[in-house]
C-alpha cells in the first residue's frame, strides 16, 4: 500500500523521580507510542549497567525485573532497594538515533550506628582526659548529637558546660567523679527511626572520707552510733576498728552498716554500740580501702552525763506550835544562801507556825527527801528539803540544819 508513512517511536510522559526508604519496592514506569518492531531498554546510568532489553533481564541482579502493559508502558521493578542503587535510570529505544529519557532514584537510609568505629564504656582515672566517639551512616548523613542518660550537664572544661553537644566526638577534659554516668550518643537524619547508643563512664579514684563528729560522748549504760561518709571508686571495702587495729564483726554489742548513697559512689558507715561500759571508751577507725588506695578517720568516744531535765524548785512546809508563845520575823525573811545564787535555802518564819521553803537547784539533777525533828519548847518542827547523793551536796545539808537550829533557838530566847 503506498502512501503508508511508519510513525517512528516515541515517549508518551516523563519517567517520575522516586524516593524511597531502603528496603523498600520500588518500579519505574517508561510509557511509549508506536514501538512497532523497536524494543525498549532499561540500564543503571551511573553504573554504566544494561538492566533489561525488551523481555529480558540482562543483569545478574536477582533484585531486578521488567514488566510492561501490551507494550505501551514498560516497568522496572527493583525489590529490597539498597543504598547503592540510588541514580539516575535510563530508559532507552534502540531507534538508529537512540531515544532516551531518565529517572532518577533517591534512596534513604534511617541512621546507623557502626559500633565497631564507636566507643564501648570506659574506665578512666580522676583529673585524666577521655574522647567519646559515635560513628554514624545513613542516607542523608546523620546528624551526632551528646546528653546525658540522666539529663544534667556536659561539662567539657572548666568554663563550658551544656545539656546537648554536637559532633561526632566528644571531648572531655580533667574528668571528675561528678562526670561519671552514661552518656547518649544519638543518630537521626530525619529517616525513622533515630538510634541512639549508650557509652557508660566511669572515674575511678581512691576513697576519702568526711566525719561529722570526731569527739562523741555518751553515758554508761546507753546506746551510741558512730558515722562516716565514704566516697570511692571502685565501691570500696569498709569496716571498723578499734584502736588495737583489731576489726569489729556483727555482734549483741556492735551493729555495722553501710547505706549507699546517690550517686552510687558515695556511702554512709554507722557503727552502732548497744549499752556501753567503760571498757567502750576510748578511739575507733573507720577504714575504707579499694584497688586505688585507702583511707581511715578516728572518732573517740568519751563518758558524759545523762541527759536529764532541769527539776522544779521543791517548797516544804511544816507547822510550829509554840506553847504561849507567838514569834514573828515577819516580812524580813531569814535567807540563808547555800552558794551565793539562786540556788539557796530560804526560811520563813510567821505568827502562825513557820514555814521553810527551799529551792537547791540541779546539784548533780538529783533530788532526795530528809526528814528531821527538833522539839523546842514543846513544839515539833519538821522539814524536808533537796539534797544530793555526793559528799559534798550532804556536807551542804548537815551545815544548813546546823544554820536553821540555831535561827530557831535564837528566835525563841
Amino acid at each position: 500500500m503506498k502512501g503508508t508513512v511508519v510513525e517512528d517511536p516515541e515517549f508518551t510522559d516523563v519517567i517520575e523521580n522516586i524516593t524511597v526508604a531502603a528496603g523498600r519496592n520500588v518500579k519505574f514506569a517508561c510509557s511509549v507510542k508506536n514501538l512497532g518492531t523497536y524494543k525498549v531498554a532499561w540500564m543503571h546510568f551511573e553504573q554504566s549497567a544494561i538492566l533489561t532489553v525488551h523481555n529480558h533481564v540482562i543483569t545478574r541482579n536477582p533484585r531486578i525485573s521488567v514488566t510492561h502493559d501490551k507494550h505501551r508502558t514498560w516497568f522496572l521493578h527493583i525489590s529490597n532497594v539498597q543504598e547503592e542503587d540510588k541514580g539516575r535510570y535510563m530508559c532507552q529505544i534502540n531507534t538508529v538515533t537512540a531515544k532516551t529519557q531518565f529517572g532518577y532514584l533517591h534512596v534513604v537510609v534511617p541512621p546507623n550506628i557502626d559500633d565497631s568505629l564507636s566507643s564501648s564504656d570506659v574506665i578512666v582515672r580522676e583529673g585524666a582526659n577521655e574522647t567519646l566517639t559515635c560513628k554514624a551512616t545513613g542516607s542523608p548523613t546523620p546528624n551526632v548529637k551528646w546528653k546525658r542518660d540522666d539529663n544534667t550537664k556536659i561539662t567539657i572544661n572548666k568554663t563550658l558546660s551544656v545539656l546537648e553537644w554536637e559532633g561526632e566526638t566528644l571531648d572531655l577534659t580533667r574528668i571528675s567523679r561528678l562526670d561519671m554516668g552514661a552518656y547518649l550518643c544519638i543518630a537521626s537524619n530525619g529517616v525513622p527511626p533515630t538510634v541512639s547508643k549508650r557509652i557508660k563512664v566511669s572515674v575511678d579514684f581512691p576513697p576519702m572520707l568526711w566525719i561529722p563528729h570526731q569527739l562523741v560522748g555518751a553515758p554508761l549504760a546507753y546506746s551510741v552510733t558512730l558515722e562516716c561518709f565514704t566516697e570511692a571508686h571502685p565501691s570500696s571495702l569498709n569496716y571498723w576498728t578499734r584502736e588495737d587495729g583489731h576489726m569489729i564483726h556483727e555482734s549483741h554489742k556492735y551493729h555495722t552498716e553501710n547505706i549507699v548513697g546517690s550517686p552510687s559512689y558515695k556511702t554512709h558507715m554507722r557503727l552502732s554500740i548497744a549499752n556501753i561500759q567503760n571498757s567502750d571508751y576510748g578511739t575507733y577507725k573507720c577504714v575504707a580501702k579499694n584497688p586505688r588506695g585507702e583511707t581511715d578517720g578516728t572518732i573517740r568516744l568519751y563518758t558524759s552525763s545523762p541527759p536529764t531535765t532541769s527539776p522544779k524548785p521543791t517548797t516544804t512546809e511544816a507547822t510550829s506550835r509554840v506553847k504561849d508563845t507567838q514569834w514573828n520575823v515577819g516580812d524580813n525573811a531569814l535567807n540563808n544562801s547555800v552558794y551565793g545564787n539562786p540556788s539557796s535555802l530560804t526560811v520563813h518564819l510567821t505568827d502562825k507556825g513557820s514555814k521553810y521553803q527551799s529551792n537547791l537547784n540541779e546539784i548533780d539533777k538529783s533530788e532526795q527527801k530528809l526528814n528531821s525533828d527538833t522539839d523546842s519548847k514543846g513544839g515539833s518542827i519538821g522539814y524536808e528539803y533537796p539534797s544530793v547523793e555526793s559528799r559534798a551536796a550532804n556536807q551542804i545539808g548537815r551545815t544548813t540544819l546546823f544554820s536553821i537550829a540555831l535561827l530557831i533557838r535564837c528566835a525563841l530566847r
